[in-house]
């Protein structure tokens, strides 16, 4: 039976010779480590049927080949990574190319989870408030002085108080005879409105639209009860302490202007000369 037990390649006995099986088939050891095992990536040489071959991506290793290209310790048992074709561990790989943390300057290694803002990059358990120093993780904060800050510590340390509402002031604002409000606070004591768009006056303390400046405090058209005048001055006719807008003072029966005309009066009616002889 010697006879015919021969290497499927190279047709030798295999009798009473190490022999290895490949799909069934039996080969030498010399055959089968020429069709069927890898050179390694580093020393170049034969990974033999003796030795341990570690394989990443198509690419084989001795054991004892398997190394950090950077600090040369042994990635058998430790993670790594590939960077440019190079292998290594984790810990240098993240010393040389990981982001490092804004608070405390180490790396932050690939699987840690990290915050970020505005291209600087914290460890989770790092990125904490300057006031309190509990973790921010993904609540609102805000920066002062280059420091972060949850609301809370924010508003307690650095917002200034509204004149009105006695609430912390955290955007925007409106600031008028050196007191600070918020937008919605800053309105016209008569109708409610929003000042900080639109011009406004003041009196006696109190902030008004012009609008209601003019109807509280100018006098009133005899004819069509609006105010007479405006903050940038106007005509109008003034009679026995009547007030009339000069569009509006017209005879009472004809309808026609009495700028500038004589007129006569009729109880509380302003009447032409005609109008006034035939009444």
């Amino acid at each position: 039976m010697g006879e015919y037990f021969n290497c499927a390649e190279c047709k030798e006995s295999l009798y009473c010779k190490k022999y290895i099986l490949n799909d069934a088939k039996p080969h030498c050891i010399q055959c089968f480590e020429s069709l069927f095992c890898s050179n390694c990536e580093v020393c170049q040489k034969l990974i033999g049927c003796t030795s341990k071959d570690l394989s990443y991506n198509d690419r084989h290793w001795h054991s004892e080949c398997f190394l950090c290209t950077t600090c040369s310790r042994s990635l058998v048992d430790l993670p790594f990574t590939n960077k440019d074709g190079n292998l290594m561990c984790v810990e240098c790989y993240s010393n040389k190319y990981s982001s490092k943390c804004y608070a405390c300057l180490k790396p932050i290694r690939p699987g840690c989870k990290k915050m970020e803002h505005k291209g600087n990059s914290w460890h989770e358990d790092c990125f904490t408030c300057n006031g309190c120093l509990q973790p921010i993780g993904i609540s609102h904060f805000l920066i002062k002085d280059g420091k972060n800050y949850c609301l809370p510590c924010y508003k307690k340390d650095f917002s200034e108080q509204c004149i009105q509402c006695e609430k912390p002031i955290m955007t925007g604002g409106v600031n008028y005879l050196d007191q600070p409000w918020h937008k919605e606070c800053f309105v016209c004591c008569e109708c409610k409105q929003q000042l900080a768009s639109q011009r406004f006056t003041t009196r006696d303390d109190s902030t008004f639209c012009l609008d209601c400046f003019c109807s509280v405090f100018f006098k009133k058209c005899a004819s069509c009860d609006r105010p007479v005048g405006s903050l940038k001055g106007s005509n109008y006719i003034s009679f026995e302490q009547r007030q009339w807008h000069t569009d509006c003072f017209k005879c009472k029966k004809c309808s026609e202007s009495l700028v500038g005309k004589g007129f006569l009066t009729c109880k509380d009616d302003i009447l032409c000369s005609e109008c006034g002889r035939n009444a």
